[in-house]
C-alpha cells in the first residue's frame, strides 16, 4: 500500500495511470467483488462502465495485474501457508519471478509440520510483494490424510567395554568380508557403494589390506564383456549400483553372480535420494535370487540412523535380532551442531554475509584445530579462503593458521599450478574444487593430513571424492543453483549427512563439531531431519519401466501376474501401506493395495508397449520386443530407445545422429549452473554443427554443444569438462543402441555412420581431421609436417626408420614412448574371406560368408584414447551391406584378441548378380577399418521354377 499510495480498500486498477479516474471511480461505486472481473469478458466489462471503448483496455489490465507485468525484469512473491484459522504461518518463502522465465513452469519445495491431531486443511497463499489484490489461495486438504504408525525406538547402544574405532561402519564390512574369506576357499563378496568416488577410495584401501591374505579386489567398470572377466578372477567385487544391476540382470546365466555368498551395501539411506531406485532393485534381486537358487546369500547393509528401519529390515529378510538401528547421536565421536539461520532470501547476498560469521565460527569452536568448510561452487572456494585469511590480517594474524614454517612449505608450494592456491596455502588456508588437476589436489590433501595446514575449503561437487576428516566442519549454506528450473534446490540429505560425517577424528579427538548456517525458514527441517532419525522412502514407482523391461527380457517377468509378484520383493510394497499417501493410495485394506498395484503395473506395462518394447497378448502375457531387448542390453531407458526407433531414418547422417543421441533421456540431469547458459551461446558459435531456436538452459541441448567441443578439442572449464566426461561415458553405449537399431531396420549408410560417431567419440575428432590427430601429443605443427612428408595414417608413421620419425615428430622421450605405445597397440589385422558353394546359391537360399581375421600382435590393454575418460576395451563390427540400394545385408559385433573365424548369413535375393561390400569397423580407432567388395550369382530356385509354371 505504501509503493502505490492507495488504501487496501481501493480498487486494484488505481495502480495503473493509464485508466481514467472516472472509470475507476464509476467501477468502486458499483461495489462489486474483484474476483468478478475476472469472469466478465472485454465487452461485458465495458458494458458494466458504460465506456464500451475502454472495455478491451480494462480487461487487459484486469489480466495483466493478476500475472507478473510483462515490462518488469523481475516480479517478486511471498509464499505462506497457514493453519486452518489463518492464525499460524507454518511456512514462508520469497520468491521471484525473471521476465524471460516468466513463461516457464516452476517449481517450489517446502516442507510443514504436520501435528498428530491435524487440522482438516492447510492454506496456502501467494502474494505479490509490488501488486495490491494479486493473490491467489489453495486449500490443503488433509481428509484422506492417514499418518503412519509410531516406529520403534532406536537399538540402546550397551554400555560396555569401549571397542576400537576400527570396529565401527565401513571396518564392519571388512570383518564380515574376512568371515566369508575364510569360510570359503572361492568366496564371491560384492560391496556396493553409491557413488563412483567411494567405490574408488573403498578399492584403494581394500586393495592394501586383503593383498596380504591373497584375495582379489576387483573393481566394475560398466562394461559388461570387461566386467565378466573381472567377477571371474576377484574375490571381493566393488561395484556402484548401476553396474551391478547391469552385470546383475542376466543372473540366471551367469553363474560368477550366483556364486556370490556376501552381498553388502554401504549407504542404504541413499535409497530415497534420485539414484535410490536402482539400489533397490538390485537388493531386491538379490534376495529374489537367493530364494531361487536354493542358498541363503549374506545380506549386510549399513546405513544412518533410519525412522522405519523395521520395514527396511523385513524388505532385506533380517530377523529383528539381526537389525540394529541406533540413535544419530552414536558415533566414533561426540558430536555437537550448530544450526545458524540467515533472513537474507537473495542466495549471493546470504553467501556474502556468511562469510564474517565463517571466520568466528573457526574462532570460536576450532581455533587450532583442523578445519573443513563446504561451499556451493568452485568460485566462492576461491573467494572464502580469501576472505578467511583478509578478517585473519585484520587482526594481525595471518600467519595463524599455517601450523609449520614458511621454510618447510615452501618445497610444496613451488609445486602448486594454481597461484592463487599457491598464495593461500603459504597462510594456511587451502581449497578443493574440480578445477584443480590431480597433482595439485594430492598436495593439498598431503598437507592438510599432516597438519600443516588447518582450513581447507571444499566444493560441493568435491564432496564424495573427499577423503579428509576434521575437527570442525562449516557448512556454508545448504542450496545449490539448478539452471533447468532457474531456482535454488536444497542439498540432498544425503550430502549434508556426508558432509557431518566428515567432522570425525576418533584417534585424535574425543569430540567433534558441525555448523550448519542456512535460510531462517530451514532451521525447523534440519532439526527435525539431523536430530532424529531419518525416514527413508521408496521413488521406484516413478521408474519402473527400464526395470519392467530388463525383467521382461530376462523372463523373470512372463505376465502382468509375474509382475505383480515382483513388485512384493522390493521395499515400495512395504512401505505402500504403512504411508499410504505418499504412494496416492487412499486407503490401506488388502483391496486399496492390490488396486493400486494392479493399476501400477497395467500403466508401466501399456508405457512400454505404447514405446514398442515389448508387447501383451491377450492382456495378460508379456513377450520383448526388438527394442525392448536392445535397451536393456545397452542399459538405456525406454524413452530413449523410442526416440531412436522414431527419429533414425534410412538418410540419417553425422550431424543428425549427433542430435538424436544429445537428447537421450540419459541427459536429463545434467546440471545447469549459475549463468552457464551464457557461456553455452559463445561456446556454440565456435562449434561446426549450429543449433537454431534452441534454450541454452537445456540439458540436451547442453549435451550436445559438449560433444561437438569435445570432437573439436576445445579447452572448456572444469567444471564443463566433469560434465562432459559423464557424457562421454554415456555416449557409447547410446551410440551402439543406434547402431542396433539402425541395422535391424536394415539401413546400411547410417549404421556405417553411427560406427564412425563411436570412433570419433572415442578419440576426440571429427570424421573430416587427419587420422594422425588421434596420436597422443600429436599437434598441428607435427601433422603439418607428417603431411609434407606424406605421411597420413598410423601406418605410414610405422613404416618410417627410427631416426626419421625421431626428427619429424620432434618429441621428448617420453612423449615418443607414449607414441610408439599407441602404434603398438593400434589394430593391425588381415581379414580373409570366402563365400562356400558361390556356384549353386539359388534364390531364397541360406547365403554363409566365412572371414578369417588375424591381428599382428595380441591385444595388451585397453583402448589408448588419452581424451575419453573411461578405459574401455575395443570392439568390431563385420557387416555385409549392398551400397546401391542401402541395405544392410548382416551383421555381428565381436571382440578380437587375435584370431577369429566369423560366419555371415544372409539370405539370398531374387535371382541376377548382387554386389555387396564387407565391412570391417573399429568401435575405438580410426583409419584402421576395411572394405572388401564381392559379388554373388543367384541362380532361380526350384520354388522358383514350380511357383511360375
Amino acid at each position: 500500500m505504501i509503493d502505490k499510495r492507495m488504501w487496501q480498500s481501493m480498487c486494484p486498477l488505481r495502480q495503473f495511470k493509464k485508466i481514467p479516474k472516472e472509470i475507476i471511480r464509476k467501477i468502486e461505486k458499483k461495489n462489486i467483488s474483484w474476483d468478478r472481473f475476472y469472469d466478465l469478458d472485454a465487452h461485458e466489462i465495458g458494458e458494466l462502465v458504460r465506456a464500451p471503448k475502454v472495455g478491451k483496455t480494462i480487461y487487459k489490465y484486469i489480466h495483466h495485474h493478476h500475472i507478473p507485468k510483462l515490462e518488469l525484469s523481475l516480479h517478486p512473491f511471498w509464499i505462506l501457508v497457514e493453519d486452518v484459522d489463518s492464525e499460524i504461518l507454518l511456512h514462508h518463502e520469497y520468491f521471484l519471478l525473471k521476465k524471460k522465465y516468466c513463461e516457464d513452469e516452476h517449481y517450489v519445495k517446502f516442507f510443514v509440520p504436520v501435528f498428530e491431531t491435524f487440522p482438516p486443511q492447510y492454506f496456502i497463499r501467494v502474494i505479490s510483494d509490488k501488486w495490491i489484490a494479486s493473490e491467489t489461495q489453495v486449500a490443503l486438504s488433509f481428509r484422506h490424510l492417514i499418518l503412519e504408525e509410531k516406529h520403534p525406538p532406536p537399538t540402546e547402544l550397551l554400555d560396555l567395554q569401549p571397542l576400537p574405532v576400527n570396529a565401527l561402519r565401513n571396518s564392519n564390512s571388512i570383518l564380515f568380508s574376512n568371515e566369508k574369506l575364510k569360510e570359503n576357499p572361492d568366496p564371491k563378496c560384492v560391496y556396493v557403494t553409491p557413488k563412483e568416488e567411494l567405490a574408488e577410495i573403498v578399492r584403494q584401501d581394500w586393495d592394501r589390506r586383503f593383498a596380504t591374505i591373497g584375495r582379489k579386489v576387483v573393481m566394475l567398470t560398466g562394461e559388461t564383456a570387461t566386467d565378466l572377466k573381472l567377477i571371474a578372477k576377484g574375490h571381493i567385487i566393488i561395484s556402484t549400483p548401476e553396474k551391478w544391476d547391469i552385470l546383475s540382470r542376466r543372473w540366471k546365466q551367469r553363474k560368477n553372480v550366483q556364486n556370490v555368498n556376501l552381498f553388502m551395501v554401504d549407504d542404504l539411506h541413499v535409497i530415497g535420494s534420485d539414484d535410490g531406485p536402482v539400489l533397490e532393485v538390485i537388493c531386491s534381486r538379490m534376495r529374489y535370487m537367493s530364494s531361487q537358487i536354493g542358498r541363503n546369500i549374506r545380506i549386510v547393509s549399513m546405513a544412518t540412523s533410519i525412522l522405519n528401519a523395521k520395514d527396511i529390515a523385513q524388505w532385506l529378510g533380517c530377523s529383528t535380532n539381526a537389525t540394529f538401528n541406533f540413535r544419530p547421536s552414536v558415533r566414533p565421536v561426540q558430536l555437537e551442531l550448530h544450526i545458524q539461520g540467515f533472513n537474507m532470501t537473495h542466495n549471493a547476498s546470504r553467501l556474502i554475509a556468511m562469510a564474517k560469521p565463517v571466520y568466528q565460527a573457526i574462532n570460536r569452536h576450532s581455533s587450532n584445530h583442523p578445519v573443513i568448510v563446504f561451499v556451493p561452487s568452485r568460485k566462492l572456494s576461491r573467494m572464502t579462503a580469501i576472505d578467511i585469511l583478509t578478517f585473519a590480517a585484520a587482526e594481525q594474524k595471518q600467519d595463524r593458521f599455517l601450523h609449520i614454517s614458511t621454510n618447510e612449505i615452501e618445497p610444496f608450494t613451488k609445486e602448486l599450478e594454481d597461484q592463487t592456491l599457491k598464495e593461500t596455502v603459504l597462510r594456511g588456508v587451502a581449497y578443493l574444487h574440480e578445477g584443480l588437476n590431480h597433482k595439485d589436489r594430492t598436495i593439498i590433501e598431503e598437507l592438510y593430513t599432516a597438519g600443516a595446514l588447518q582450513v581447507c575449503i571444499v566444493s560441493r561437487s568435491m564432496l564424495w571424492t573427499l577423503n579428509l576428516f576434521s575437527y570442525l566442519v562449516i557448512i556454508m549454506d545448504t542450496q545449490y543453483y539448478n539452471g533447468q528450473d532457474h531456482t535454488y534446490d536444497d542439498y540432498p540429505i544425503s550430502d549434508i549427512l556426508q558432509m557431518i560425517g566428515r567432522a570425525n577424528r576418533p584417534l585424535k579427538e574425543t569430540d567433534a563439531k558441525v555448523v550448519l548456517m542456512c535460510l531462517s525458514s530451514k532451521k525447523d527441517f534440519f532439526k527435525k531431519f539431523l536430530y532424529e532419525p531419518l525416514p527413508i522412502e521408496s521413488h521406484l514407482d516413478h521408474c519402473l519401466h527400464d526395470h519392467f523391461n530388463a525383467e521382461i527380457v530376462t523372463k523373470t517377468i512372463e505376465n502382468k501376474q509375474d509382475a505383480v509378484d515382483y513388485l512384493t520383493w522390493t521395499l515400495i510394497y512395504r512401505r505402500m501401506t504403512q504411508n499410504p499417501n505418499y504412494y496416492n493410495l487412499q486407503g490401506v485394506s488388502h483391496r486399496h493395495l492390490s488396486d493400486h498395484l494392479s493399476e501400477l503395473v497395467e500403466n508401466t506395462l501399456n508405457d512400454l508397449e505404447q514405446s514398442k518394447c515389448i508387447t501383451i497378448e491377450n492382456e495378460m502375457d508379456t513377450s520383448p520386443l526388438n527394442l525392448g531387448m536392445i535397451a536393456a542390453y545397452y542399459y538405456i531407458n525406454y524413452r530413449t530407445i523410442e526416440l531412436f526407433s522414431k527419429s533414425l531414418t534410412s538418410k540419417t547422417k553425422i550431424k543428425a545422429l549427433l542430435d538424436i543421441v544429445a537428447n537421450a533421456a540419459e541427459y536429463e540431469r545434467i546440471p545447469i549452473r549459475h549463468h552457464e547458459d551464457n557461456i553455452l551461446k559463445q561456446l556454440a558459435t565456435r562449434l561446426p554443427n549450429k543449433l537454431n531456436n534452441v534454450k541454452f538452459n537445456d540439458p540436451h541441448v547442453k549435451a550436445n554443444l559438449l560433444l561437438q567441443a569435445h570432437l573439436s578439442r576445445i579447452q572448456l572449464s572444469a567444471e564443463l569438462q566433469k560434465d562432459t566426461d559423464e557424457i562421454l561415458i554415456k555416449a557409447i553405449r547410446l551410440i551402439q543402441a543406434c547402431v542396433d537399431v539402425l541395422s535391424s531396420n536394415g539401413w546400411l549408410l547410417p549404421a556405417l555412420a553411427a560406427m564412425e560417431l563411436a570412433q570419433m567419440v572415442t578419440q576426440g575428432m571429427w570424421n573430416k581431421d587427419p587420422y594422425l590427430r588421434q596420436l597422443p601429443h600429436f599437434t598441428s605443427e607435427i601433422i603439418q609436417r607428417c603431411t609434407e612428408k606424406k605421411i597420413e595414417t598410423v601406418f605410414d608413421l610405422m613404416e618410417m626408420q627410427d631416426e626419421e620419425r625421431v626428427e619429424l615428430l620432434q618429441l621428448s622421450t617420453s612423449k615418443l614412448a607414449d607414441v610408439a605405445r599407441f602404434c603398438n597397440r593400434y589394430p593391425n589385422i588381415e581379414v580373409s574371406y570366402e563365400v562356400p558353394d558361390k556356384d549353386d546359391i539359388t534364390s531364397g537360399s541360406t547365403v554363409n560368408v566365412n572371414v578369417s581375421l588375424e591381428r599382428a600382435d595380441e591385444v595388451s590393454g585397453p583402448v589408448i584414447s588419452p581424451l575419453f575418460p573411461q578405459k574401455r576395451e575395443e570392439g568390431w563390427w563385420l557387416v555385409i551391406g549392398e551400397l546401391k540400394t542401402n541395405a544392410l545385408i548382416s551383421i555381428k559385433r565381436l571382440t578380437l584378441q587375435q584370431k577369429a573365424q566369423v560366419v555371415l548369413d544372409f539370405t539370398a535375393p531374387s535371382a541376377g548378380t548382387h554386389n555387396y561390400i564387407l565391412y570391417f569397423m573399429s568401435d575405438a580407432y580410426m583409419g584402421c577399418d576395411h572394405e572388401y567388395k564381392f559379388s554373388v550369382d543367384v541362380h532361380k530356385g526350384v520354388n522358383n521354377d514350380a511357383d511360375m509354371k
